[in-house]
């Protein structure tokens, strides 16, 4: 029996192509699941910072109209024109001097500076619009509570039914990544309750 020598090229191209495979088997099962874990969460932080902020402007829409709103341009328009909004990211507690601002800092976005040149928040409120990770709008809806009355007479005769309609009570934020809601339309206990806390 003779052994017939097999040129050593051949086994050189078999080590590479087995090196090749070894490094994109490590960076498949390895780097790459890392990376997806570290900007899911990632996502998931700036998407909880970014409805915590459309939560504040929530409440403080209620505050200043005795409702909640469904639209997040009046929202983000609120942020960056209204003078009680400036007074309170500025305010400071007199007995433990800090800061009172109910804002998160988003780690994505550029600071917003105001007409007059003053910087107002530390991120920009357009960034509020939309989710981090699949940059759809979030959804936001308010409730609406119509309730009847019946009037009836002495003879028990009909006279008329009133109807009141009572709209933004209560509001829903959901985030399109599913990440999480503020808020609920049924009860009044999860009024500004968010789903992560």
């Amino acid at each position: 029996m003779s052994k017939k020598n097999e040129p050593w090229y051949l086994h050189a191209g078999l080590i590479v192509m087995a090196l090749v495979l070894v490094y994109i088997l490590i960076q498949v099962a390895v780097v790459s699941p890392k990376q997806h874990v570290a900007n899911e969460a990632y996502w998931k932080q700036e998407s909880h910072a970014r409805m915590d902020n459309l939560r504040q402007a929530e409440i403080i829409w209620f505050k200043k109209h005795e409702k909640f709103t469904d639209n997040i341009d009046s929202l983000v328009n609120l942020l960056k024109t209204d003078s009680t909004v400036a007074h309170l990211v500025n305010a400071v507690d007199t007995i433990t001097n800090r800061k009172l601002n109910p804002f998160i800092k988003l780690a994505s976005v550029d600071p917003f500076i105001s007409d007059s040149g003053d910087t107002i928040f530390t991120w920009n409120p357009d960034s509020l619009f939309k989710s981090p990770r699949s940059f759809r709008s979030y959804s936001l809806k308010v409730d609406t509570t119509v309730t009847l009355d019946s009037i009836i007479n002495r003879r028990g005769k009909l006279v008329k039914v009133d109807t009141n309609i009572v709209i933004g009570t209560k509001y829903l934020l959901t985030c399109p990544d599913e990440y999480g809601t503020v808020g609920d339309l049924y009860s009044d206990a999860l009024r500004n309750a968010a789903s992560w806390e």
